[in-house]
């Protein structure tokens, strides 16, 4: 079973999320995704999979989003999707992957249900 978790080592809950899946005897593949961004495919894979739309996936707390003023409705999918790729701090952290699903760890033991 392939899992992988797009990681930021600096977050309490992908870390406390990484340390769940380990001690449920889980060695996932981990992307520290701010050093190795998702591709445009990629990220519209995990989008679909979670079944959110990407400003659903945002971090609106986080200064750049208010910088590009992110929270336009007139923005299009595709312009947020390049905005989430530009920069990847703008990307809900953690996400695992397994089993063709994908949930965000917040809280952590919701990854559980797509072991």
């Amino acid at each position: 079973m392939s899992i992988k978790i797009y990681h930021n080592p600096r977050c309490s809950k992908s870390r406390q999320t990484l340390q769940l899946l380990q001690d449920n005897s889980v060695q996932p593949t981990v992307v520290e995704y701010l050093k190795d961004a998702p591709n445009k495919q990629e990220l519209e894979s995990v989008l679909t999979l979670l079944g959110l739309a990407p400003r659903d996936l945002m971090r609106k707390g986080e200064a750049v989003y208010k910088e590009l003023n992110l929270a336009d409705d007139s923005l299009s999918t595709e312009q947020l999707i390049s905005a989430m790729l530009e920069n990847p701090i703008l990307i809900e952290r953690p996400i695992v992957l397994a089993n063709g699903k994908a949930a965000i760890g917040r809280p952590p033991e919701s990854v559980l249900d797509i072991l």
